[in-house]
């Protein structure tokens, strides 16, 4: 048995073992998850044995309302902290509403681990209450299952959950714990070796790639033409955005994906902003495509050439060389066949840029007067550009309009959280980013509805001093609107911007695009959600007239409270998405 003696002041009401103590598994497990640095669990009092020991180590509970909301929190909260989450639930239904958000953390590779209460061994396969098969239920959308059975291995299986979280590719680790496994009593030896790994930040164990195709590659890129890249979320996870500007101020210009999105300032004179999806005309890249498409080397920083990030894989030039860096080498060319460089994002590109500095870059830095004024023009074509396509003042308002004056009023240190669908593109297209490494929060791995507020929850937690403002539609919220309660009872003040257009935008212009027609379920009837949100005690402010919002932001921003500004917007107004470009059934 490997423990750690507890601190004097704790005490449990279950009596004490032999020898006199009255440490518990419930014990044994925080002084674990607190050895890892673990100071919050997002949990709803199950394990309870283990949340009534946790504030004994320092750990509180960020108590949500449901479960999914639960998960998201903790997913924000490891994408902004870089430590490894922990959430909780009960067995059965409790655990099923895990699953969703554990699926968006498998899929944008985000580190957690969920700890779920079982049954208590004595009653395992006897249909015990809420018992199900959690192994197959979460095998889908975890990297590691296990279920721990015996009180003296717990410190055994608590590692072993937070390395498979943290190692290689970042993703959820499940642990479930029986219920009696927390009540037992370990047996003591006061000789026994104290653990002292803390294994909570992630990557857990950082790797370069192979230098001889570091070499390789920095020879590619120097003999380039047109060389350009295009980083990732695995920037953002990999803590790689001083590297990547490194690399970017040799001359080389950089786009983003959507979670890639702050890996460099899009004011830096190589930035072509976020590349994928949404680049037809009102896109601040759509002037910067033919840079993409043009390219000869493109230089992957994880990045998962996904469906979305690549237009439907007809963005990246097919004729192009790839040079693809990442630490899961399944993604390594999935999509474009490229040289690889499997290995941490921060130790390669660190590699890389000092490969470069040793190698001819006449042709990169030939280029770079002219690829900088080509670029600012883009920047310039793109302002002419949409002050043609959006009325500024129109009523009501156009989600564009909301952007442009929260841009302006948005400080760096501030994260801006988006919900899926348009919510996420209007963050993406909409808002700048002024100095490397600022956070922008957007649920792409599986992008499902109702990530933002939990999401700002989970950021604000992460870090309590930031500003955290949410951007979600009235679709996304009504998942979520109960965990308003949760942000004002824990005292984690968020703003969160409704845009109520009484539709599923997305759907509603999605469906039109393909069939001309749309289903009756995209509209809504009228909702208050400021309303709703003083109903829990939180502020709520109803904007109507375009020139009313900026006030209002500047006051919820100003503020030490949850503020919901609900925004009646145009809902017709759709981001500029490529596949609906000329589609006649869009302008109703």
């Amino acid at each position: 048995m490997t423990i750690n003696t507890p601190p004097p002041n704790v005490d449990t009401a279950q009596g004490a073992s032999a020898g006199g103590s009255n440490v518990t598994g419930a014990h044994v497990m925080a002084q674990a998850l607190a050895r890892h640095g673990v100071t919050q669990i997002f949990g709803q009092s199950l394990p309870s044995a283990l949340i009534l020991a946790a504030p004994h180590y320092g750990i509180r509970q960020v108590g949500y309302r449901t479960e999914n909301g639960g998960a998201a929190m903790a997913d924000a909260y490891a994408r902004i902290s870089g430590q490894v989450p922990v959430v909780t639930a009960q067995n059965g239904p409790a655990a099923t509403l895990l699953v969703p958000g554990l699926a968006e953390a498998m899929k944008a590779s985000i580190p957690m681990v969920a700890i779920v209460q079982d049954v208590h061994r004595k009653f395992t396969d006897r249909n015990a209450f809420q018992e199900m098969d959690h192994f197959a239920l979460f095998s889908g959308v975890s990297k590691w299952v296990r279920r721990v059975a015996d009180v003296d291995r717990i410190d055994d299986y608590v590692d072993m959950a937070f390395t498979a979280a943290a190692s290689g590719r970042g993703g959820p680790a499940v642990l479930m714990v029986p219920v009696d496994v927390l009540d037992e009593r370990p047996e003591l030896s006061p000789d026994a070796p104290r653990r002292q790994a803390d294994l909570g930040r992630f990557p857990l164990d950082r790797m370069g790639a192979d230098p001889a195709r570091v070499a390789e590659a920095a020879a590619l890129l120097a003999g380039a033409e047109r060389p350009v890249v295009i980083a990732g979320g695995g920037v953002h996870a990999s803590g790689a955005v001083a590297e990547l500007g490194a690399l970017q101020e040799m001359g080389l210009p950089v786009a983003t994906t959507v979670m890639g999105k702050g890996a460099v300032a899009e004011t830096h004179p190589l930035s072509l902003g976020v590349v994928g999806y949404f680049m037809a005309p009102g896109s601040r890249s759509s002037h910067h495509r033919a840079l993409i498409e043009e390219a000869d080397v493109v230089l992957l920083i994880g990045n998962r050439t996904n469906q979305n990030g690549t237009d439907s894989w007809q963005l990246y030039p097919r004729n192009a060389r790839f040079i693809h860096i990442d630490i899961d080498g399944g993604e390594i060319g999935r999509s474009y066949e490229a040289l690889r460089l499997k290995g941490d994002a921060k130790l390669t590109l660190s590699a890389l840029t000092e490969a470069l500095a040793g190698q001819d870059r006449g042709t990169i830095d030939a280029r770079r007067p002219d690829l900088e004024a080509r670029i600012a023009e883009g920047r310039r074509a793109h302002e002419a550009e949409v002050d043609t396509l959006i009325d500024w003042d129109a009523s009501p308002i156009r989600p564009e309009r909301l952007m442009r004056d929260l841009d302006q009023v948005m400080p760096d240190t501030a994260i801006a959280v988006a919900d899926a669908s348009y919510a996420s593109i209007w963050i993406a297209n909409g808002l700048t980013a002024r100095r490397a490494g600022q956070r922008f929060l957007t649920p792409r791995g599986l992008a499902g509805l109702g990530w933002g507020l939990p999401f700002a929850i989970g950021a604000k937690a992460a870090r309590p001093d930031a500003p955290v403002i949410c951007l979600t539609g009235d679709g996304g919220f009504g998942h979520v609107w109960g965990e308003l309660e949760t942000a004002r009872r824990m005292q984690l003040p968020v703003v969160v911007i409704v845009l109520n257009n009484q539709i599923l935008g997305y759907q509603k212009h999605a469906e039109l695009s393909l069939f001309g027609d749309h289903t009756d379920v995209v509209h809504f009837t009228a909702v208050d959600h400021a309303a709703i949100a003083r109903a829990v005690g939180c502020e709520g402010v109803r904007v109507e007239r375009p020139e009313d919002f900026l006030p209002a932001l500047e006051e919820a921003m100003g503020k030490q409270s949850v503020t919901v500004i609900d925004v009646v917007t145009e809902e017709r107004a759709h981001p500029p998405i490529t596949s609906f470009q000329g589609k006649d059934a869009l302008d109703y």
